[in-house]
């Protein structure tokens, strides 16, 4: 007979009560089983430690602990019908198979401080995964920045032809816009990096849990020491991994912009072979940047995600309660998300064509009244007057380009820093991965 709830005192609730409340728990659990049991085996190898637990006890929980994983690793693990969350079903897999053994697993652990460690465990390695997908496109920018430096493009601003750029600067600028986005993707993932196991329920346990032995255990950086800011973490770290991920879309969103801007046919600066674009059900010449669209599209959508958990979080009273919950409904699907949406983009970016002639066209003469400005003033003239002279050229109608361009200083379209940016990003991700 399946046990009711972990929390059950014979009875149970009315059914409509118990969906409203469950929610998408048991879907969305599924991707905690493997963290659960991973929590499970080191509260378990403490409570032995302690006395609460014998070494035998210890070693059959531990083996059956160990094909509950073996389960989860085949994808066969389910919340079977009737059990409340992933945490109720390894509970219940242990009773069915060890009786009153399985049944001191919980023994000074609260679902409070399960629940967290679970969270804690899998946004580490989702924020890993987010972490290598960033990898994957910042190397694949930064290769498309050395492949294309020699190739010159209009720079903007307010939409404006105003100075000459390089595609070398375009893809080298993401690359290192997503090196400040990886700095907000270490700082949750330290914020993760904390164990809140042994908090219970919030205020800690009679039980002379040992801490430190669970933090080494399970990989944790250090603790969260005082049992109510453990608790009160919990939605701190999804907060902290929701603003990373909004900056990596914001950065993603911006380049998916440039991308749909530059394959129009009034800019044709960039291409993708036919097979990567759609067509119009009645224009028969279109060339639409459909995943790039899509890509924009989610990622405006994630920027929108800390703020939903700040709405959520907001003015909470102190201790756990059940609003929290719904911080998986928001948080799992970002981080699969934006894993997507990078992935999405490097294979994009493998395909990419640039168009090396578009500054031959008259209607880019413009970019260079800069730079002859630069060149009278080095030549001994005041600036002011050298601006004036070339903008009198202009205003008449009689400005002729010299299109050469002579950019050395650090960072600039003749001295692209790449291998400094690269530096900087392994840095980082050396601390997370």
């Amino acid at each position: 007979m399946k046990p009711s709830k972990l929390w059950s005192k014979d009875f149970e609730p009315d059914k409509m009560i118990e969906q409203f409340t469950v929610g998408q728990d048991r879907v969305l659990d599924l991707r905690l089983a493997r963290y659960d049991v991973q929590g499970s085996m080191a509260h378990i190898k403490m409570l032995e430690s302690i006395g609460l637990l014998t070494a035998a006890e210890l070693q059959t929980l531990t083996a059956e602990l160990q094909r509950i994983m073996d389960v989860i690793d085949r994808g066969e693990f389910v919340i079977e019908p009737g059990i409340e969350d992933v945490h109720s079903q390894v509970e219940f897999m242990l009773t069915e198979r060890l009786g009153d053994t399985g049944k001191k697993i919980h023994s000074g652990r609260s679902r409070n401080d399960q629940v967290l460690v679970d969270l804690k465990l899998f946004m580490r390695d989702e924020l890993k995964n987010v972490a290598r997908a960033v990898k994957r496109t910042f190397d694949m920018l930064q290769s498309l920045s050395e492949q294309h430096k020699d190739v010159l493009m209009p720079g903007y601003t307010h939409l404006q032809v105003a100075m000459p750029s390089s595609f070398g600067l375009w893809f080298g600028a993401y690359a290192e816009s997503l090196v400040d986005d990886v700095r907000m993707l270490v700082a949750a993932y330290d914020t993760a990096d904390q164990n809140p196991l042994g908090s219970a329920a919030g205020y800690g346990s009679s039980f002379p849990l040992d801490r430190e032995m669970t933090t080494r255990e399970l990989g944790f950086a250090t603790l969260h020491y005082n049992v109510v800011a453990a608790q009160m973490s919990r939605g701190k770290t999804e907060r902290a991994a929701a603003m990373a991920i909004a900056s990596i879309a914001s950065t993603l969103g911006h380049f998916a912009m440039d991308v749909c801007m530059y394959m129009c046919q009034n800019f044709g600066f960039i291409s993708f072979p036919d097979e990567y674009t759609t067509g119009s059900s009645i224009m028969p010449h279109k060339k639409n940047p459909d995943v790039f669209e899509i890509m924009r599209g989610k990622c405006n959508r994630l920027q929108s995600v800390p703020n939903e958990i700040a709405l959520l979080t907001a003015n909470l009273p102190l201790g756990y309660n059940r609003d929290l919950q719904l911080l998986k409904d928001i948080i799992f699907p970002a981080t699969t998300e934006i894993a997507g949406c990078l992935d999405m983009c490097t294979f994009m970016l493998h395909h990419i064509r640039v168009n090396r002639d578009i500054l031959s066209d008259p209607r880019y003469d413009y970019l260079f009244t800069v730079e002859d400005v630069n060149r009278l003033t080095l030549g001994g003239m005041p600036f002011r007057e050298a601006y004036r002279t070339v903008g009198m050229q202009v205003q008449h109608g009689e400005y002729v380009p010299d299109r050469s361009v002579n950019h050395t200083h650090t960072g600039s379209i003749g001295n692209l820093c790449t291998e400094a940016i690269a530096l900087k990003m392994q840095k980082l991700l050396e601390h997370i991965l």
